[in-house]
């Protein structure tokens, strides 16, 4: 059979049903639809989290206190925990390889300026802060470079809290209470937005001593250190493991890199858009046994048929290639629609949901058509094949 007469003889086979056609072609679609819509909104999340991280540069190492580790004991896991210190911030900085260093201590309180009050996020921090959250400022300067331990009660709010406590006016050199804790505005940040869920626009930075002394701590919640670019993550978090296991005698810390957190989140994020994938895969599935049920019914109906073109001189695998052909176009069509459906429902959501981050990769849109295809081949085998072996005067017999 030529191959201009095998098209045109599968097409009227499809078009002599086209109700039918298409309620098959729908189930595809829709199982494609479905993959297409939650991996694009899963591949936008993973997109947006990663940027969420990225957005504090790629040369940052973050120190937690604490020091998870195995024993032997029936206890199975022991948790030391010795404070961070501030000394313990002005000794990292002196590592080789280290440009900035801060430390960090946040809690949440009330905050009162101008006669208004407000309770807000409250950081502590250093001056190299700035730098290593890339951080910039609107008015005003960041908290100025002094010894931790003599830092003065100074402050520095964000945006949006300025915006809520003074409005229009000028909050530099106004004071700022926190707690039964007095500070000196000098600054304002930029705009920088949210961080994992942390406004960091509307929130006021302190001396890390300072908000030590207003939450009765004892110790640092963390330190971030920033290294210098071209060096190896790898390479400078030996070094500052060394120096702070020789200050503290043991390595009773967690040293996480910025490609640590990168490479974990990644790794999560990717699991979990294979996952919301695999619950739109199983429309897929369901498309496919509607195909192979269609098909099915096409075979018994067209009997007499097959009889004829086997009679005619048609080979069995022209027959095989017929059916299959069917099956395949009609997941093809199927999947194209499903695209448009998935694609369409993706971007309009995002337009309805701007904040709702939506992206379908080149890749993913390839994928989920060759799928719907190979789909389309293997519900189509079984019946392709029961037609392929039919015996033709059998066939030329059936009513």
């Amino acid at each position: 059979m030529l191959a201009r007469d095998f098209f045109a003889f599968a097409w009227r086979a499809l078009t002599a049903q086209r109700l039918r056609s298409f309620l098959t072609l729908l189930g595809i679609a829709v199982g494609i639809a479905a993959v297409i819509l939650l991996t694009s909104i899963g591949a936008g999340v993973h997109r947006f989290v990663l940027a969420e991280f990225s957005q504090f540069g790629a040369h940052v190492i973050e120190i937690a206190p604490g020091k998870t580790r195995a024993s032997g004991g029936p206890g199975g896991l022991q948790t030391t925990v010795r404070p961070l210190t501030l000394e313990d911030v002005e000794a990292l900085a002196r590592v080789p390889g280290i440009v900035a260093a801060t430390p960090n201590v946040w809690g949440n309180s009330e905050v009162a300026a101008n006669g208004r009050l407000r309770r807000t996020t409250v950081q502590g921090v250093g001056p190299d802060n700035l730098a290593i959250m890339k951080m910039t400022m609107q008015s005003g300067r960041f908290l100025p470079d002094e010894p931790f331990a003599q830092a003065r009660p100074l402050a520095v709010l964000g945006p949006k809290l300025k915006q809520e406590l003074f409005g229009s006016e000028n909050p530099l050199g106004q004071r700022l209470r926190i707690g039964g804790m007095q500070f000196r505005i000098v600054g304002v940040a930029a705009p920088k937005g949210q961080f994992l869920g942390m406004d960091l626009d509307d929130t006021v930075f302190i001396p890390a001593a300072s908000a030590l002394a207003l939450y009765n701590r004892d110790g640092l919640m963390r330190i971030h250190l920033a290294y210098r670019a071209g060096l190896q993550s790898a390479a400078v978090a030996a070094a500052v493991t060394a120096a702070l296991t020789a200050r503290h005698g043991r390595e009773d810390f967690t040293l996480t890199t910025q490609e640590d957190m990168l490479r974990t989140l990644s790794r999560i994020l990717n699991v979990l858009t294979l996952a919301v994938g695999a619950l739109g895969g199983i429309s897929l599935l369901v498309g496919g046994v509607g195909i192979a049920t269609i098909m099915t019914i096409a075979v018994a109906e067209r009997t007499d048929e097959i009889g004829l073109l086997k009679a005619l001189g048609a080979r069995e695998r022209t027959i095989l290639g017929i059916f299959l052909g069917e099956a395949t176009a009609l997941a093809a069509l199927g999947g194209l629609l499903g695209l448009a459906l998935g694609i369409g429902i993706a971007q309009l959501a995002h337009l309805i949901f701007p904040a709702l981050p939506v992206q379908t990769p080149l890749s993913f849109v390839i994928l989920a058509e060759a799928v719907a295809v190979v789909i389309g081949l293997a519900a189509g085998v079984l019946p392709a094949r029961r037609a392929a072996r039919l015996d033709p005067v059998q066939a030329l017999r059936a009513e």
